[in-house]
């Protein structure tokens, strides 16, 4: 996540996202990704690195998310790349549950 001073969105109730799934929020002309993973929520941008291909149309498993385009693979919470041909990290995002609603933090930059 970049340095700064972050404000918090909220995306969604937790139940709205299912175990092992994705959903997408848009803020300010970017689109982002909100996963439910076994050990929590989590956000990245919502486009694959290798080709902009959207990450909500991929399958989650575990903590790895696989573009649907190629199957390049990343680890959710750390946005790293997993598998080829992605090579660039995804950015993260932090995020915290509040009242049962799932917040995302952007840069006030972003």
């Amino acid at each position: 996540m970049p340095d700064g001073i972050v404000s918090w969105h909220p995306v969604c109730h937790v139940d709205d996202i299912a175990e092992e799934d994705v959903a997408q929020f848009e803020h300010g002309g970017k689109i982002y990704a909100i996963y439910h993973t076994p050990s929590g929520f989590y956000a990245t941008d919502g486009l694959c690195t290798h080709e902009d291909e959207l990450l909500t149309d991929g399958l989650v498993v575990g903590e790895i998310i696989e573009c649907p385009k190629h199957q390049g693979r990343f680890h959710i919470p750390t946005g790293k790349a997993k598998g080829a041909p992605v090579c660039v990290n995804l950015h993260t995002y932090p995020t915290k549950i509040e009242a049962q609603l799932v917040y995302v933090g952007i840069p006030d930059s972003a």
